[in-house]
């Protein structure tokens, strides 16, 4: 699996499948659930830690269901995307029209799908700023094999989750944005991608952000580099010196010596400041924790 995450971390699937239409995916979906087979579901890769020890069952890759389609209704541009398209997919649709999604989603890796489920976004005062604005409706893939349709209100939508369409699998989901042009929409997606580059390890295999910013103004990695945690290293993982909240792998990091990492600054900024800070990254595979 270390092929397919971002941190080039993680052991053997025991089963794998890349899906390229909703039919294979139903299919592997179901004969799973029949043979009472364990599924996880995997998307860009981007905020997950898998095991060392690999991952039992069957594991679904979402990268080929990326088909996007576009479209204009009224004043509103539509866009709907199975969940394996790439977020970067959506910023360029998204500039071409000078359209403001374009700002917050050019920060953000991996896919759709792994978007809509963790509400991602961004911590700049931006709007929209997370996908719960910009998202309309879901499809999801039920165990019973139906595809049911989920309207945004009907989702319970909080700091990095949503909930409310499980259990199933994301297949499609809807956005719209008004299509209000911004002229300086270009210029400012340039500067957020400079900034980023200036500040974010994005050179080196990470998940992103490691931790969730625990609110009142305050930001993980800020705590994290105010307890003096910038460089500090298990193994070949590394909480980055340019950015306290990417945890990097310096070569050879196995999942283990991320998992150490992430429990040390964890243990270390709640004895400082009172604060526990909870994990962004998703574990995947057997664990013994």
């Amino acid at each position: 699996m270390a092929s397919r995450t971002w941190w080039k971390i993680g052991g053997e699937a025991e089963h794998f499948v890349e899906p390229k239409n909703l039919s294979e995916l139903k299919e592997a979906y179901l004969k799973a659930l029949k043979e009472n087979i364990k599924v996880t579901m995997l998307g860009g890769g981007t905020n997950v830690l898998v095991s060392d020890q690999g991952i039992q069952g069957l594991v679904i890759s979402t990268n080929q269901l990326n088909h996007l389609s576009v479209v204009t209704e009224g004043d509103r541009l539509v866009l709907n995307a199975e969940t394996g398209v790439a977020k970067s997919e959506l910023v360029k649709e998204f500039l071409k029209r000078k359209l403001d999604p374009a700002l917050f989603l050019c920060g953000l890796p991996g896919e759709v799908g792994g978007g809509f489920v963790m509400n991602a976004g961004v911590s700049d005062k931006v709007t929209p700023r997370e996908f719960c604005e910009i998202v309309t409706s879901v499809e999801i893939l039920k165990p019973s094999g139906e595809l049911k349709s989920f309207k945004s209100e009907e989702l319970h939508w909080s700091y990095r989750h949503t909930s409310g369409w499980e259990p199933g699998i994301v297949y499609k989901v809807k956005m719209e944005w008004p299509l209000n042009e911004n002229p300086n929409v270009m210029s400012l997606v340039r500067a957020a991608t400079r900034n980023r580059l200036e500040r974010q390890p994005l050179n080196q295999p990470s998940c992103g952000s490691t931790f969730k910013n625990p609110g009142e103004g305050k930001f993980a990695g800020a705590l994290i580099e105010q307890c003096g945690l910038k460089g500090f290293q298990i193994g070949q993982a590394q909480v980055s010196p340019k950015h306290a909240n990417f945890i990097v792998n310096l070569g050879g990091a196995r999942a283990q010596d991320v998992h150490s990492v992430i429990e040390h600054v964890r243990k270390t900024v709640f004895e400082k400041f009172g604060i526990e800070l909870q994990k962004e990254v998703r574990y995947l595979g057997e664990w013994d924790l």
